[in-house]
């Protein structure tokens, strides 16, 4: 998320705000050390075997071509080995169908798409406020069909992480491919203070594991000496620009430094002011308050520059030119618009583990849980900062821009992997296209990581990285979703729910998506059981002064 309040001030102040290291810089935790938080061994999944064949499936292949088929696809190991033309619908050619393989699912009536890329996510465990084990968010991310993620900031060190990485990567987890970018101001537990210090942790984040940067703020000559030194080490960066230091640190300064992309949306607006420098707050405004900080950050976008404007245009042709990525995570502030909706999500109920539903609670400690008073006013600000927001990355992807799809989730009622798919409907909502938004959950989300060559699309020697689900996405993205969605079957007159993801496969093994809901829903219950909660819906207030 925007990370926690006091990360935001020790960014903002060059401080780091971290403990646990040796010498200035974290120790990895020596083997057969106790872990608080133990990722079980894989015991779910089939495969890989030397030859599958996914038969007679709709295929959405994530270059933004429209569907194609009926194909078989054969997978081999943990690649996708052929794609053949099995004639057209309703029209099978015998002839052209694959030879038997070792593994067969007849996917009639189902599509096919890349496995999905989350380009902002945060793997919490039970150290966490959020008080969530690893396990259930990895699985709520396959169970989602995302396959790869760039985790982009922990409270644990990059040999944390880096471990989790090499298991996923050798599938002894039920775990996506993992992309490690620290937040720069906790690579080290000592001040970075200077320009020198800045460019040494760089490289050490590097040697350490970290495959980018992630920064959110920090002095002036730290941040542009240590967007330098990625640069020239060939590291990826993004960036929230966090109010502390956005009046120096726009998307054109930091940009223009050699930053790849950006989070959520601060940096833009402020980078259109023509009539100020800084946001208009009030005069009683405290950065640390998050109620003013969410509230106000809703009044932004009415601040800047008209869509269309000429410095609007001065800069989406800028960062166009750049090159630069954005990773808007519309949902992460959903609530900001319509608290009841999120809270209320149908999902909650089965899918939201009761120590998380505790941390969304109204809070003035727990980021994200800002709803003290919040208002109409409030969200009627809010949708239209989301009008303006939506307008401009439409804009950028129509004009040849990559936006990747990313949740940041854990926060803000915001569930691991459901907001995702939330996120999916947002980009319909900003005027993508359902392919459009496909395109960008895939191949767009693979070359935002750098690993277009690998994954995101579905290609001959491509990594065997799929979604499939029964009924056609593009129609309904809703049956992606792991409740689905409703429909009333006429010949009976019951309301059926239907939909949710029926294969996640990564690296040529599947996974069953009504298995690992289940076992998802297990964990919820029994520790809901744990407490002594009943099943169903979790409440919000402590009391009810209405009654």
């Amino acid at each position: 998320m925007k990370a926690l309040s006091k990360y935001l001030l020790g960014a903002a102040a060059g401080i780091a705000v971290v403990a646990g290291s040796v010498g200035g810089a974290f120790a990895a935790a020596p083997a057969g050390a106790p872990v608080a938080d133990p990722i079980p061994k894989r015991t779910m999944g089939v495969g890989p075997y030397n030859r599958v064949v996914l038969r007679n499936v709709t295929m959405i292949d994530g270059t933004g071509a429209p569907a194609q088929g009926p194909v078989d696809i054969v997978l081999s190991g943990d690649r996708i080995a052929e794609i053949r033309s099995i004639g057209a619908p309703k029209a099978i050619d015998p002839s052209s169908r694959a030879a038997k393989g070792d593994y067969e699912l007849d996917l009639t009536g189902h599509y096919v798409m890349p496995g999905f890329v989350n380009s902002h996510v945060h793997l919490h465990d039970l150290s966490d406020p959020q008080g969530v084990p690893s396990d259930y968010i990895l699985k709520l991310w396959i169970a989602n069909g995302i396959t790869s993620v760039r985790e982009l900031g922990s409270n644990r060190p990059i040999e944390w992480l880096v471990d989790i990485k090499q298991r996923s990567a050798r599938n002894e987890i039920v775990a996506p491919r993992i992309d490690i970018y620290p937040f720069f101001h906790k690579i080290r537990n000592t001040p970075v203070n200077d320009a020198v210090q800045a460019r040494a942790a760089i490289n050490e984040a590097k040697r350490r594991g970290a495959d980018g940067i992630k920064f959110i703020g920090g002095a002036e000559d730290v941040l542009f000496a240590a967007i330098d030194e990625a640069k020239k080490i060939g590291m990826p960066t993004t960036m929230h620009h966090a109010q502390p230091s956005v009046f120096f640190a726009n998307v054109l300064t930091t940009s223009a430094a050699g930053l790849n992309s950006m989070e959520h949306w601060y940096g833009l607006p402020e980078a259109m002011f023509t009539d100020k420098r800084t946001q208009k707050w009030p005069n009683d405004f405290i950065n640390n308050d998050e109620q003013m900080r969410f509230g106000e950050s809703g009044r932004l976008w009415a601040q800047t520059s008209a869509p269309g404007s000429e410095k609007w245009e001065e800069v989406m042709k800028t960062l166009l030119e750049r090159k630069f990525a954005l990773s808007p995570t519309f949902v992460a502030y959903l609530s900001s618009r319509d608290l009841m909706r999120t809270s209320r999500a149908t999902w909650h109920a089965d899918y939201t583990m009761p120590a998380l539903w505790d941390y969304y609670k109204p809070s003035r400690t727990h980021h994200g849980s800002y709803w003290f008073d919040w208002s109409t006013e409030d969200e009627v600000a809010w949708k239209e900062n989301y009008h303006l927001w939506m307008q401009f990355v439409n804009e950028y992807k129509n004009r040849g821009g990559d936006v990747s799809v990313g949740d940041d989730s854990g926060y803000i009622y915001n569930l691991y992997g459901f907001g995702y798919m939330q996120e999916l409907e947002l980009l319909r909502e900003a005027g993508f296209s359902p392919l459009e938004v496909l395109h960008s959950a895939t191949q767009v989300g693979a070359r935002v990581l750098g690993h277009e060559d690998q994954v995101g699309t579905i290609r001959v020697g491509r990594k065997a990285d799929l979604v499939v689900v029964k009924g056609n996405p593009l129609a309904n993205l809703k049956l992606l979703q792991p409740t689905g969605t409703l429909h009333l079957n006429d010949e009976t007159g019951k309301v059926e729910r239907v939909g949710g993801i029926a294969w996640t496969i990564k690296d040529g093994i599947l996974y069953d998506g009504k298995q690992l809901r289940a076992e998802l829903r297990d964990m919820v219950a029994k520790s809901k059981q744990a407490r002594g909660l009943p099943p169903g819906p979790m409440t919000i207030e402590d009391v009810d002064l209405t009654h």
